[in-house]
């Protein structure tokens, strides 16, 4: 039986873990941090595409267990008016979407792989690999080695897998705004839980999700138009002003839900990976944010690394070897990965404009989804990917 060194235990490594099992590999999932980061992050969105493919794996109840339903959205301007109605998720999945703590479902993926046999090393951080022979061989910081039949970097978005696989590949890419998030954790809104509401503020975009039992989650991209040292970033109550500042002019429900938020965590950088020449070398591989990060703002990037688990998986069970599987993954994934990177920074581009720019983007989100069965659907393809266990792995289309 093929053996993997899976490196990064966020969420695709855990999940390729699993995937690989089912179609007959072992493999060990090395973790750089011990398991006392785990509380650390925000929150995210599963879509439907995501869940789909969890489904493959006995995992999307599992997923919605941790977090809760949102099986909509909203559009709103900036002076609180509505763009759209609640449009619903399961237009082309016929299911919603799930809102979940970050670090939640690590440990709740995490805890699956070891309670179907897979171990998970912590403190393991790569520092080095090659292959020898047939055999890929893994140097880690703490002097211990490692040695499988390939490797895979699940090891985010500033991967050490990825620099091993190609020294030149290009770093992440900042695209000029700062994630901003917070918790309030009873908040009186007076609407319906679980619609993903977004509002286009003069000057920052906001969201927010509320929970059925009244937890209220939200996310803001503050526009920073050179790259600060994310060392220099700071929470608490200067950040809170700086917040409360951008959304001063607007009339949205913005402000009072920044200052109803108890603690206000330091925003973090908002970055993407667009493409890289290599995404594999030598029996290893990159899969996830590792390969193609997706600003946050495309709603998707935990969905289409839950996508690139399985389709590995099938390609490494179907092909004859580990360097043909490798390359029928690249061509099964590259063009929907790289233009759901593309639409994540559109979408920045368009949650920051003015003037005559917001103006049309208002008219065309409000007639999109004036009938959203139709056109809605179409808005919504990022979420229209299905992913057979069983079938053979085709060749992806952007959409």
């Amino acid at each position: 039986m093929a053996r993997a060194l899976i490196i990064g235990a966020g969420i695709a490594g855990p999940v390729v873990a699993m995937a690989l099992q089912k179609a007959g590999f072992e493999s060990t999932v090395y973790e750089a941090y011990e398991r006392t980061a785990d509380g650390v992050g925000a929150f995210m969105n599963i879509a439907p595409n995501g869940l789909d493919a969890a489904d493959c794996l006995g995992l999307a109840d599992l997923v919605r267990k941790v977090g809760f339903d949102t099986p909509g959205m909203a559009f709103y301007r900036h002076d609180g008016r509505r763009l759209s109605g609640d449009i619903p998720f399961d237009l082309v999945r016929g299911t919603g979407n799930t809102t979940v703590e970050r670090s939640d479902l690590y440990i709740a993926l995490r805890t699956e792989a070891e309670r179907r046999g897979i171990p998970i090393e912590y403190g393991r951080r790569i520092v080095d690999a090659r292959r020898d022979g047939g055999t890929v061989r893994a140097e880690f910081a703490d002097g211990t080695r490692a040695e499988g039949d390939l490797l895979i970097g699940a090891d985010g978005l500033h991967s050490r897998v990825r620099e091993i696989i190609d020294p030149a590949a290009p770093r992440p890419r900042y695209v000029g705004v700062l994630n901003a998030w917070g918790f309030v954790p009873d908040y009186p809104s007076g609407e319906a839980p679980g619609i993903i509401r977004m509002f286009f503020g003069r000057h920052c975009f906001f969201m927010y999700t509320q929970a059925p039992g009244g937890e209220l989650r939200w996310y803001a991209n503050p526009p920073q138009a050179v790259r600060p040292d994310p060392a220099a970033l700071r929470g608490g109550e200067a950040w809170r002003s700086e917040l409360l500042e951008l959304v001063r002019a607007d009339r949205m429900p913005v402000a009072d839900i920044i200052r109803a938020t108890p603690e206000l965590p330091a925003p973090f950088l908002n970055c993407d990976l667009p493409s890289l020449t290599r995404w594999h070398r030598d029996g290893m591989v990159v899969i996830g944010d590792a390969a193609h990060a997706a600003s946050p703002t495309s709603g998707s990037g935990a969905s289409i690394t839950m996508e690139d688990a399985v389709v590995l998986a099938k390609c490494l069970r179907d092909q004859p070897g580990t360097d043909q599987a490798f390359r029928a993954f690249e061509r099964a994934r590259r063009a929907r990965v790289e233009a759901v990177v593309a639409q994540g920074k559109r979408n920045i581009e368009g949650n920051l404009s003015g003037g005559v720019r917001a103006a049309l983007r208002n008219y065309f989100i409000a007639r999109t989804f004036r009938k959203p069965q139709v056109d809605g659907k179409r808005t919504l393809w990022m979420h229209e990917h299905h992913i057979d266990w069983d079938g053979p792995v085709t060749v992806g289309a952007a959409g």
